[in-house]
Order: C-alpha cells, then structure tokens, then sequence
C-alpha cells in the first residue's frame, strides 16, 4: 500500500512532464520579458529594479529545471513555488511598471491557468487567492505610496474575480482531461491484453496465418504458418517473392475460393482461405494442411471401421450359430416336415446375412459417387412404379406431390438406395391404407431443395430417436438395423443431409439436397 506523498503513484509521471513544460513556458516569459520589455515600455519607472528582478526570474526558472521531483508531495511543493515565483515576480514588475503595466496582470492569469491544469484539487484556488492578495496589495502600496487615483481599484477587483474564474474553468478542463487520460490508459492496456492474447492464439493456432497488406506485403505471420511454407517470412516482404506458390495462390484466391496449393520447398499441400479485414486493405490468409487433414479424416474412417467391423461381427454371429446348429440338426433329422423348417431357418439366417454384407458393402461405395442433376419427378415416378412393381396394394398407400419441374443433384443409384430404405420403413409402419405414406418434393431455393417422406404409423419413440441412425439399431426383430445408417452416410456423400423430422403423427423423415431450379 501506498503512502501518501512517498511512492510515485499512477498518472504522476504525466503530471511531471507537464510541469517541465509549464516551467519551461515560464522560462520563454522570463527571456521575452528581458528582450522586449523595453520595447513595450514595461519597468520604465525603474529600469535597473526590473532589469534584476527580470533576472533573477530567469535564472529561477532555469533552476526549477533542473529539479526532477518523484513523488506526488514533492510535486505539488515544486509547484505551489513555481506559482509564488510567478505571482511575486509579475506583482513586482506590475508596481515597478506604474501606469505603464500593459498586459503583465493578464501574464498571471495564464500563469493561474497553468497551475490548474497540472494542480490538484484546492490547490488552484489557493493559487487564485494568492494572486489577488499580491495584486490587490500591489494596487493599495501604489495608492499609498504613489498617490495613484483609488478607481484603479475597482478594475483591479474586476481582474482579481477573473482569476477565480480562470483557475476554476482550467480545474473543471483538467478533471476531464483526467478522466478522458485515465480512460484512454485502461483501454490502452485493455488493448495491449487483448494484442496478446490474439498473438498467443495466433502462435498456437494448427493451421498457419499470414496478414499481408493490399500490396501482398507481410505483416504478421505465425510460426505454424513458416513451417507449412518452409521459409521465413520477414515482415514488409512480399509473399511472391520468397513462395512464389503463395504469390500465384494470392491472385487465384480473388477469382476462385480456398484453391489448393502445393509448397515445393517444404512439399506440403495446403489449402489457401483469404479473408478480408476491411480495413486499410490487409488480408488474412489462412493455411489449411491438407496432409494433416487427410491423416485425421483418415484416422476417424479407420476408427469408425473398427466399430463397424465388430458390430458386423457380433450381428452376423447369431444368425450364423443357428445356420451351423440347423445345418447339423437337418443331417440326422429324417422327417421331411422338420428338415422344411431347419431348411427355412438355414435360409431365413443366410438371408439376413446376405443383407448385412449387402448393406456394409453399400457403406464402402459411398465415396464413389457420381452426383448428376436428376429430374425428380421422372425419377420419383420410375422408382416407386418399380419399387412397387410386384404388389399394387403398396402403390395405393404412397401418395406423391412435387411442386414444379425441380431437378436433384445426386448419384441415382445411392438416391434409389435411400428412397428405398426410407419406404421400406414407412410401408412397414403404416396403416397400409391410400396415402398412408407421403412423397412430397419442395424447393426451398434455387440451390437447395426438401424431399420429405412420412407415415401414418405409430411414430417412434422419444427415447429411440437418438439412436435411430446408429449402425445395427433396429426394433424390427427381422431387420438388420443398417438402413437408416446406410441411408445417411450415402446422403452425406452426396453433399446432403437426411434428419429425423419433427412429425404430429407417424414418422417424417427429410432429405436436403442440392437441386437446380
């Protein structure tokens, strides 16, 4: 803690560096008055008394200089003397001056002017009532002593008022210049905080930043950022001339979003992303490492295959222990009624692999995907005809609806894939009567379009609805709980998204896809 006038305390080195500059004002006054004094007639009544008093002035002023104070007391002390300095000395040369005074009263009130600027709290009143008390004594040993007419006094008294009133307006504009210091201070050191910690997160960021000016020169760069280049980058240098790949990625990036670089020097592939601060013209580039990227999307495939594989392992276990248990049984069985039904078990549980390996190896194909733009009408139309081909009942319970002539941009295979499952689904669940379930098409923009699929069935279950896309989830006790799993990764990569929507009654579920209008 602090005591009082004995530890520099914030805002103190300020006050110092004005005080210098108020003494050095008071130094220009003292050489003025010395050069030009006579000029305008100032101490022509005793021009030896002024000349001394005029130097001796000086050379104070000189010496107040030299005093360098540390503290707030001493502060204020050299202060309160630089004040009495002025108001002694400019008193004595307005009594030497007599009649001839001119504009020294008018000195002292710059000077009360001052000492509210850089003075604290009473202080500037005390130096008011100093300079009245020696003003109004200077007149009343002048009226006295000289025999000077007593009506100087009332313009006299008239001046005395404006030096309080000078001294308060200089206090009240110091006090806010005060304030507006101390809030200028906080924020400059708010804004130093936030400098680094914006430096700290761009240092420590996996992808590189580079902050070039309109002209490609740079003006920041992170070190993660010089690996991926592999050369350091010096402020004010331009990128072309060190990464000539950065230099021609920089031009493609205003024709062409995020183009995709390869940095011969360092032989890493990144992937350009500007961004424009709107401001003075600087960019902010951004340096994807496609490598890294690839290496984590590849340990999430591995990681999610690994899943998968044991959950294919544990599904098709079962089914296969009753294909062996059946397959033993049907040899020593010799009655042709039970060799039907160990036969139709064989076959019902070699079906059920069949479907999981069919579904598992729809999964594999999803990354060959050939997206074309498909007239979803026509396409609609042909697949439920052949979906439902075989039992007209089933025709009879979907309803389709598409507003207009929209156009899907999808694989046709992995879309009939979906479409599908999703009415394999819906006809299981519904009440198998006219419209039970509903097809409908709606565009939602010029880019996006909304394929909905719904029934009338039971719905599913609020503590189900989490899960429902998780591989080998089913509460059908036939299926193999693939379907909607299947459906969704085919639907992600073809740039879409299926989600379980919202329905009052039954289940709805909505492919976003991109379409063309």
């Amino acid at each position: 803690m602090n005591e009082a006038g004995s530890l520099p305390l914030p805002g103190e080195t300020s006050r110092s560096v004005s005080i210098r500059y108020f003494n050095f004002y008071r130094l220009v006054i003292a050489s003025l008055l010395g050069i030009f004094g006579a000029v305008f007639q100032i101490g022509e009544a005793s021009p030896a008394a002024y000349a001394m008093v005029v130097f001796a002035y000086w050379v104070a002023a000189v010496g107040f200089m030299l005093i360098t104070p540390q503290t707030r007391s001493q502060l204020n002390t050299l202060l309160m003397w630089q004040v009495a300095l002025d108001v002694v000395v400019l008193t004595a040369i307005m009594f030497i001056s007599g009649a001839q005074r001119g504009s020294v009263p008018y000195l002292l009130m710059t000077t009360l002017a001052g000492a509210a600027l850089v003075g604290e709290g009473r202080m500037v009143l005390g130096f008011a009532a100093m300079a009245t008390i020696s003003v109004l004594a200077e007149q009343v040993a002048r009226i006295v002593l000289l025999g000077v007419h007593a009506d100087d006094l009332t313009r006299t008294g008239i001046t005395c008022l404006g030096y309080f009133a000078v001294a308060l307006l200089a206090r009240l504009l110091a006090r806010r210049a005060l304030v507006n210091e101390a809030l200028a201070r906080h924020r400059g050191a708010a804004l130093q905080r936030q400098m680094r910690i914006n430096s700290r997160i761009i240092e420590d960021m996996q992808d590189g930043v580079v902050v070039v000016d309109e002209k490609g020169a740079v003006r920041q760069i992170n070190p993660r950022a010089a690996a991926l280049l592999g050369v350091e980058l010096v402020e004010g240098e331009r990128v072309g001339m060190r990464v000539p790949e950065l230099g021609a990625g920089l031009e493609d990036a205003m024709q062409m979003p995020s183009p995709v670089l390869r940095i011969e020097r360092s032989g890493k592939t990144i992937r350009l992303r500007r961004v424009l601060t709107g401001e003075g013209g600087d960019q902010v580039l951004y340096l994807e490492d496609l490598d890294r990227i690839e290496a984590q999307a590849q340990q999430i495939k591995l990681a999610a295959l690994g899943r998968l594989t044991a959950n294919i392992a544990h599904e098709i276990r079962n089914p296969l222990a009753s294909v062996t248990q059946a397959a033993e049984l049907l040899q020593d069985e010799k009655r042709t009624q039970m060799q039907q039904r160990l036969s139709r078990i064989v076959l019902d549980n070699a079906a059920r692999i069949e479907r999981i390996v069919h579904d598992v190896l729809e999964v594999g194909r999803r990354d060959r995907a050939t997206i074309e733009a498909l007239d979803a009408t026509a396409f609609l139309h042909n697949f439920i005809e052949e979906f439902a081909m075989h039992t007209q009942a089933t025709r009879q319970c979907v309803q389709l609806e598409i507003e207009g002539q929209p156009k899907i941009c999808f694989d046709r295979v992995h879309l009939a894939q979906i479409l599908g499952n999703l009415l394999s689904n819906a006809l299981r669940y519904c009440r198998q009567q006219p419209g039970s379930v509903r097809v409908s098409v709606v565009t939602q923009s010029d880019e996006q379009l909304l394929l909905s699929i719904s029934d009338d069935g039971p719905g599913i279950a609020a503590e189900e609805r989490g899960r429902i896309f998780e591989p080998f989830h089913t509460t059908d006790p036939k299926g193999t709980g693939l379907g909607l799993y299947v459906a969704q990764e085919l639907a992600d990569a073809n740039g879409a998204r299926l989600v379980l929507a919202d329905a009052e009654q039954g289940a709805e579920f909505h492919l976003i896809a991109r379409g063309q209008a």
